[in-house]
């Protein structure tokens, strides 16, 4: 990993309480779709730089699964271990899991696989992964084909990313590995209760709120309240982040 992505990546422990509570999830579907390839009846499952636990919420809801969360930041991995307790949660990276050979069935990684350097990560993951497992990208990104969401997107840009841009459709995220097949892809819309307040919550959790200077920030934030304030979606109060979840799986050979 490069310096300057190594540095982003652990921007988010300033904020592990704020992404804990505005960060979405990842819906059931997406989630079983990962899985639906397994055939083991009580399967080991890793989430793979988890997180405060957006994803692993949803793994411990899989009927009989063992679940193991690796997370590199340890104010990211203390706000997981206190809301997900019975979860075995241990400080590490993509490219030095601290698992044994062959000891999970699944390793899924939660809008994080832009922070791994692929391939060594791809390599470790082959190997904590049994044979017939699965390994599944996950990313979280705003449904920017619903207008105002395009449009608070354009509102706040200016040149700026703004939440988290996923991978073009049929990308290829995984680098080729002999251990594993070639990748399916498959996505999943659903969508965020919040407010506006909880959307600009939201937001100052992304990498580059965090990096950015705090006035160009604010002057964002600023720029998307207003837009918000102008449209009948959002302006009432409550509404609902259209999101849509995107899925990469390949199998271990």
């Amino acid at each position: 990993m490069d310096d300057e992505r190594a540095r982003r990546s652990l921007v988010f422990g300033s904020v592990a309480a704020t992404y804990a509570e505005h960060r979405p999830g990842y819906p059931p579907e997406a989630v079983a779709w990962a899985l639906q390839p397994l055939v083991a009846p009580a399967p080991d499952l890793l989430d793979l730089a988890a997180g405060t636990g957006k994803l692993t919420k949803a793994l411990v809801d899989v009927p009989y699964a063992t679940v193991t969360a690796v997370e590199p930041d340890p104010a990211m991995l203390a706000e997981l271990r206190d809301r997900f307790p019975r979860v075995r949660a241990v400080e590490g990276t993509a490219e030095a899991i601290p698992l044994p050979d062959a000891s999970v069935d699944a390793v899924l990684a939660g809008t994080a696989w832009h922070w791994f350097d692929p391939e060594p990560a791809v390599a470790e993951i082959a190997r904590v992964l049994r044979p017939g497992g699965v390994l599944t990208n996950l990313w979280n990104g705003d449904d920017t084909d619903v207008e105002w969401v395009h449009g608070f997107h354009e509102a706040a840009a200016r040149g700026r990313p703004v939440g988290f841009k996923p991978p073009a459709p049929g990308a290829d995220v995984f680098p080729p590995h002999p251990a594993f097949t070639a990748a399916e892809q498959s996505e999943f819309r659903h969508g965020l209760p919040t407010t506006v307040d909880g959307l600009l919550a939201n937001l100052s959790t992304h990498s580059w709120a965090l990096i950015s200077e705090p006035a160009d920030r604010d002057a964002a934030f600023d720029r998307i309240r207003a837009y918000l304030a102008t449209r009948p979606e959002t302006s009432g109060g409550r509404f609902t982040l259209p999101l849509v979840t995107g899925a990469v799986r390949a199998l271990r050979r």
